[in-house]
């Protein structure tokens, strides 16, 4: 791995140049902040049982399904289309720095501009002077199920990047593999079809896969080690798959 941080700061300032990561970043602060006015105006006529920081973190899914394809979609289909992964490769650098480079680069974009949207609770507080609005076990909990999941939701961009020369088609798939990641479990729990003594086990794994729900958990200040160990092993088996993917594509080539 000696290769690594050489990769990873070549790949943060190719993200820093492209124009779809500003592009990407606009869309996301422009959204998440019209987003946190509108809780702030609902707060503003209504008294709320839950704190805004709550409200604001169920509107993760937005980032997620649109930002993640949009920062991983060229980190691999690019380099394939351009046939510039084969010399790379060449070089004393292996495959798996090459992925975890491009990978760690992404990721801490993704962590930059969630981290970006902590200025809004900032002014927040700062103008109204009214703790409720930085309860930190919401605060902090938001953010940490931010980072976390967002380890699993970039190695699936990493992933679906690995599988095409098409950085569309990789767009696409990145999209439609996290749409079915998060929503498509819980369509899923609703199954009569699940509640059979057979199918249990499957009900028991659909359940511990429920995202919403993690979010949930986390926003109140629960963190659940079952959750954690979700992300993480999902991480590093699917930035295996990507070596794998990367590594078969050269040998086909």
């Amino acid at each position: 791995m000696r290769h690594f941080l050489t990769i990873l700061s070549h790949e943060v300032r190719m993200l820093l140049v492209n124009p779809s990561t500003y592009i990407a970043a606009t869309l996301f602060l422009a959204v998440m902040g019209f987003f946190f006015t509108t809780i702030l105006d609902d707060y503003s006529k209504i008294s709320q049982e839950v704190s805004p920081a709550q409200v604001f973190f169920q509107i993760f899914w937005f980032p997620v399904l649109f930002i993640v394809p949009l920062l991983t979609m060229k980190c691999l289909a690019e380099e394939r289309r351009l046939g510039t992964i084969e010399t790379l490769l060449t070089t004393p650098v292996t495959t798996t720095e090459v992925v975890l480079g491009k990978y760690f680069a992404s990721y801490l974009l993704y962590i930059l501009m969630w981290g970006s949207t902590a200025g809004f609770f900032y002014i927040l507080n700062s103008f109204s002077g009214d703790v409720r609005f930085m309860d930190p076990a919401p605060l902090i909990g938001g953010y940490l199920f931010i980072a976390i999941s967002g380890l699993l939701f970039i190695a699936i961009g990493v992933f679906t990047s690995s599988l095409s020369r098409n950085q569309a088609v990789a767009g696409i798939m990145c999209f439609s593999v996290l749409f079915a990641l998060i929503f498509g479990f819980s369509i899923l729990q609703e199954a009569s079809w699940l509640s059979r003594d057979v199918l249990l086990p499957v009900k028991e794994i659909v359940n511990y896969a429920q995202i919403i729900e993690h979010r949930e958990d986390f926003t109140r200040g629960v963190v659940d080690t079952r959750q954690l160990l979700f992300y993480l092993s999902g991480t590093v088996l699917t930035l295996i798959f990507s070596i794998l993917s990367v590594e078969a594509k050269l040998l086909h080539n």
